[in-house]
């Protein structure tokens, strides 16, 4: 069987669109957006995602499209988000003081300027999905307080802006990394999972398990993952995708099997 994804076009930099090699008219096409930080940027899709897909829709054209870069605060992809940040008590300038990028979202048109590529060969995709890696710098930043309400937004402008008002999404929860104790990134863990839950079309992925990685006998939770751990990552999201696509409960643990 020939594969359905051709190998990534690096674009900008940070972004890559991958389109299948056969005519877009000819099977059902379930088209994919991965965007976030470093876990997102470290993940390989070629060693798990693909291959996932592969297996999940036999039937059916994948193609994806990936923006990402490491360290990035959500910041980078909502263009509201100074306003989310005042009603939540943050000052934007002071959040922003060492941005490069002072009111930029530089991350969200490419988004939208690839998946047009992609409906020029897809123009009716049987789905949409927003797999979603992100919140370290966020966490980081002690910027909390205002990361529901600003993944809620990105979601919301995504579903408008690419007219997919049915896009599901998949957020990869923040893994273990950062301690029990530090309030801020447990708040974030709990924004990503109540989001996918409160709404109908959203799911989430557990990243705990990703990131035990081994030194001198020794087990730490590294802030990046394995590569058995990003490879795990992208069948998560695949499976997570494939549930909701068919009218089905994601995994509630996420960790679907």
């Amino acid at each position: 069987m020939k594969p359905l994804i051709t190998p990534l076009i690096a674009l900008a930099g940070f972004a890559a669109v991958v389109l299948p090699t056969s005519a877009a008219d000819e099977k059902p096409a379930h088209l994919f957006i991965l965007s976030g930080q470093s876990n997102m940027a470290g993940m390989n899709p070629k060693t798990g995602f693909e291959p996932e897909t592969a297996l999940l829709f036999p039937d059916a054209d994948v193609a994806y499209l990936k923006v990402a870069a490491g360290g990035q605060p959500i910041r980078y992809w909502v263009a509201e988000w100074n306003e989310i940040a005042r009603k939540h008590g943050i000052d934007p300038a002071a959040a922003r003081a060492k941005d490069k990028n002072k009111e930029g979202t530089i991350f969200y048109q490419p988004i939208l300027d690839q998946f047009a590529g992609l409906l020029k060969k897809h123009p009716h995709p049987a789905s949409v999905t927003f797999c979603w890696m992100q919140g370290e710098r966020d966490a980081k930043e002690n910027l909390d307080v205002a990361y529901y309400d600003a993944l809620k937004q990105l979601i919301e402008n995504l579903r408008r802006d690419l007219k997919q008002p049915d896009m599901r999404f998949v957020i990869g929860r923040l893994s273990d990394f950062g301690k029990a104790d530090n309030a801020p990134w447990e708040a974030v863990r709990a924004a990503q999972v109540k989001l996918a839950e409160d709404d109908p079309l959203g799911a989430w992925v557990d990243c705990d398990d990703l990131n035990n990685k081994e030194k001198d006998g020794v087990t730490r939770d590294d802030l990046h993952y394995t590569p058995e751990g990003y490879e795990l990552l992208g069948r998560r999201y695949a499976r997570q995708a494939k549930a909701m696509i068919e009218g089905k409960e994601p995994a509630k643990d996420g960790r679907p099997e």
